[in-house]
């Protein structure tokens, strides 16, 4: 796995005393203690590397003061060992997330070589789980879709032409219909925050995070329950479907998945609290698909 890019080495003896013109450590890290900043003396030591100069640093600093996500401060976030590049106003990629791409790539492994392998990705953000899905498997042949003008444009950043596909659309609608029947691993990473639960989600989400990334409906189904129906007609034989979701939702989609002719199955990650739910389609013949 690549170096963690957020890992930076420690300030140096004249860093932390403000002896080579830049602020002291400290100074830094009580700002952003007292911002309510779990991780200062990590978060520090990030802003510190990334800046270019002294005033670099204090607009840095600034911004996530006032409550901006570090990732949105920096232009990018960490994720599987990857910088991926985050716009201001773009969902930021969560470490839970993890999970999705390790099933996903375990996935597409266990289909074989006999031809480019096909994988989509739904709700794709800033389209950090088709990058880092691309960067393990160079010869896939990905799609990613956003619905939101703003993911897509970060998205088609970290995924260049040259990596995949990134359509601006709702769910399915922009695929080629040549995929149908053909797409080995389906994921999504669609909103499920149930909306009355969005008021208990951390400030700097709420507030610089789109809704539309966020809220899932009044159950938190809503877009799930869509990928969960649509699915089967995108699947090759053997493909599957891999969802994010939350636990309490997990039941209602293995269940969406059993209707839509797909054999569930549920996997979570409780260091990350992460799950994902999946669909199998069997091998064989479609026909039989509702």
């Amino acid at each position: 796995m690549p170096e963690d890019p957020l890992a930076v080495s420690p300030p140096t003896a004249a860093e932390a005393s403000g002896a080579d013109g830049w602020p002291p450590a400290s100074e830094l890290v009580a700002a952003l203690r007292a911002a309510g900043c779990v991780f200062a003396e990590d978060e520090a030591a990030v802003l510190r590397a990334e800046a270019r100069s002294p005033v670099h640093l204090a607009e840095l600093t600034a911004r996530r003061v006032e409550g901006a996500p570090l990732e949105h401060v920096l232009g990018w976030a960490s994720f599987l060992g990857h910088r991926v590049l985050v716009h201001p106003g773009v969902f930021v990629p969560r470490r839970r997330t993890e999970l999705l791409v390790e099933l996903a790539l375990a996935a597409l492994a266990a289909r074989g070589a006999l031809r480019p392998a096909r994988f989509v990705d739904l709700c794709c953000g800033s389209g950090a789980v088709g990058m880092a899905v691309a960067s393990a498997r160079p010869a896939i042949e990905l799609h990613a879709i956003d619905i939101d003008p703003a993911a897509v444009r970060c998205a088609r950043q970290n995924i260049p032409p040259s990596a995949g596909r990134v359509y601006q659309g709702d769910l399915d609608g922009p695929l080629p219909t040549r995929l149908r029947g053909a797409v080995d691993v389906l994921t999504a990473n669609a909103p499920y925050v149930p909306t009355r639960a969005l008021r208990l989600m951390p400030p700097e989400a709420r507030q610089h995070e789109p809704r539309a990334a966020l809220d899932g409906g009044p159950e938190g189904l809503d877009l799930l329950l869509r990928v969960a129906a649509l699915a089967p007609r995108w699947l090759a034989p053997g493909g599957e479907v891999l969802m994010e979701a939350g636990s309490a939702q997990a039941p209602t989609l293995l269940e969406a998945l059993g209707r839509a002719g797909l054999s569930p199955s549920l996997v979570q990650d409780p260091d990350r609290e992460a799950t994902v739910v999946r669909g199998a389609l069997a091998q064989g013949d479609r026909s039989s698909l509702p």
